[in-house]
C-alpha cells in the first residue's frame, strides 16, 4: 500500500466522521482536530476507523502523531512498514 493509498483511506475515515469535509480544501499540515472541529469522541472514532481500515493499533501515547493529514499518513505508513 502506497502513501497515496493510505492518504485515501485516512480521508475516507475522516469523511465517515465528518461528512461535510472537502478533502481538496484540507490543508495537509493543518491540525485535524482544529480544522475539522473534531471533539474527543470524533477523534476516538477516527482512530478506531483507521484501525479497522488499516489494521494499525494506535496507542493513546501516539495520538499526537496523527495531528495532521501529512503526519497521519507518515505515522501509519511507518507502522505498516511501508
Amino acid at each position: 500500500m502506497t502513501k497515496d493509498d493510505i492518504r485515501q483511506v485516512v480521508v475516507r475515515v475522516l469523511r465517515d466522521i465528518a461528512p461535510e469535509i472537502r478533502p481538496e480544501r484540507l490543508d495537509p499540515s493543518a491540525n485535524l482536530r482544529d480544522a475539522l472541529d473534531l471533539d474527543s469522541v470524533d477523534f476516538m472514532n477516527f482512530v478506531v476507523g483507521l484501525h479497522a481500515a488499516l489494521g494499525v493499533d494506535v496507542p493513546e501515547s501516539d495520538y499526537d502523531k496523527l495531528a495532521s493529514l501529512d503526519a497521519c499518513v507518515a505515522y501509519l505508513a511507518a507502522q505498516r512498514g511501508e
